[in-house]
């Protein structure tokens, strides 16, 4: 059966409110097929229009919902704002829910201050999740977040400026913040403004001055002496492109946006320890965000560099130290001999592995086939984990996964991840109350071995 496109069409309308999004959701979904079934595969980063994403939370859950998710997962750059409408989204849809938001924290201070860890722009400053938040921590970690965003719409306003100049030095024209930047954003609704949103504002530029097509290429080989790879190239020059905003986008940040970049300062990027502290007080599950040296990206945003691999070994030592009790990677993004020695670091310093893959992008595939397979099974099982933490810990937050406070506390925490796995998958995803039972089972001990 077709789909109504009108409905569809306001699933992703980010004009509307949240509330008219679910809406049309719950109009769609008589017509849906029954949610998949369990075959291991799962999304725990996918990014709304609250960071930078073509997709509302609505319909970021409605397409892990057809790619065949179990359960889907947002994370917005320093930013929970999508996590009212993701959950309540995933619940229509009857598959599982996790919340939290993806930000940058320093590592200066400790002995990887000055390598480059996972962040490309930045040595010493590394990306890390705050995932599978309750519901009743929403306005602690809102609090945290919102200077955070202060700082970084400053330093993009300075950045747009040194962007507007280098446009303008070539004939083209410039950039106003307000209306080119914060205006195609959800700033004003608590989302972020990344640097994401001012290279789709030079985008956008260099498309209305030099069209769409084979001129565009030439445009930026001749203004910005950006040459584009042969396949970006070809993606670029076809005016029939859906895309191209966001092909733009990838070759700019990959060509460009070392020539106007500004650091961040630690207002911007707060210490590791302090952020890691407040997301478990939270009952909310931080994780390290595992990067590794990057060969062709998947992409197009980053270049062949090396991160973390080198000194991989004494990182985990440090996240330990820190205090992270997870980390998060991406398998399609990262090669078996990378995975595997992540895995066995993991492993041997008892850390939760929490998978993911970054979603800002419509070329992108929702899916995740290698979650199927039989050496990532504890991935699937990570994730219902996850679940059931954001919904037993927003009955009660002692019974967070690492909660000091919790019966299970005194259970290693591989044995805690399945107990709280098994919990997850019997919650009911359509029914927020089931949460209760499922929680009063969980401290009983019927889910530990």
């Amino acid at each position: 059966m077709a789909r109504n496109r009108a409905l569809e069409t306001r699933i992703n309308d980010p004009s509307l409110p949240g509330e008219a999004r679910l809406e049309a959701l719950r109009g769609l979904a008589a017509d849906l097929p029954p949610p998949p079934a369990r075959a291991g595969e799962s999304n725990n980063h996918v990014h709304t229009i609250y960071s930078f994403s073509p997709y509302s939370p609505t319909m970021a859950a409605l397409r892990c919902f057809d790619a065949g998710l179990e359960v889907a997962g947002s994370v917005d750059h320093d930013s929970i704002a999508a996590a009212p409408e993701m959950r309540a989204a995933c619940g229509i849809l009857g598959i599982g829910a996790v919340t939290g938001c993806e930000l940058r924290v320093s590592f200066k201070g400790g002995p990887h201050a000055d390598r480059k860890i996972n962040n490309p722009d930045s040595p010493g400053i590394a990306y890390m999740t705050i995932q599978a938040l309750p519901t009743g921590s929403a306005p602690l970690i809102e609090a945290f977040l919102e200077p955070i965003r202060a700082r970084r719409r400053w330093r993009t306003a300075a950045m747009s400026q040194a962007a507007s100049a280098l446009l303008e030095a070539e004939g083209l024209q410039g950039i106003d913040f307000t209306r080119d930047v914060v205006a195609h954003s959800k700033a004003e609704e608590g989302g972020g403004i990344t640097e994401r949103h001012l290279l789709a504002a030079v985008a956008r530029k260099l498309v209305e001055h030099f069209g769409a097509g084979a001129g565009l290429v030439d445009g930026l080989r001749r203004t910005l002496r950006i040459e584009p790879p042969e396949h970006l190239a070809a993606l670029i020059a076809d005016p029939r492109n859906q895309s191209l905003l966001y092909d733009l986008l990838g070759l700019l940040k990959s060509g460009f946006l070392e020539r106007i970049y500004i650091q961040p300062d630690e207002a911007e990027c707060p210490p590791a320890a302090e952020a890691v502290s407040l997301a478990l007080s939270a009952g909310a599950i931080p994780a390290y965000a595992y990067l590794g040296d990057v060969g062709e990206s998947p992409t197009g945003d980053k270049k062949a560099e090396k991160f973390e691999d080198d000194f991989l070994n004494e990182l985990f030592d440090e996240l330990v130290d820190i205090g992270f009790p997870a980390v998060t990677y991406m398998p399609p993004r990262n090669t078996a001999s990378q995975l595997e020695r992540v895995r066995a670091l993991c492993g041997r310093r008892g850390l939760m592995e929490i998978s993911g893959v970054d979603i800002n992008q419509p070329r992108q595939s929702f899916s995740c086939p290698e979650l199927r397979r039989p050496e990532f099974r504890h991935l699937a099982d990570a994730t219902w984990a996850l679940v059931a933490n954001e919904a037993v810990a927003s009955v009660d937050p002692k019974a967070a996964l690492f909660s000091a406070e919790s019966p299970l506390a005194k259970l290693a925490p591989s044995e805690r991840v399945a107990a709280y796995a098994a919990a997850g998958r019997d919650l009911d995803q359509r029914q927020r109350g089931s949460a209760a039972k499922i929680l009063e089972a969980l401290m009983k001990g019927k889910y530990t071995r």
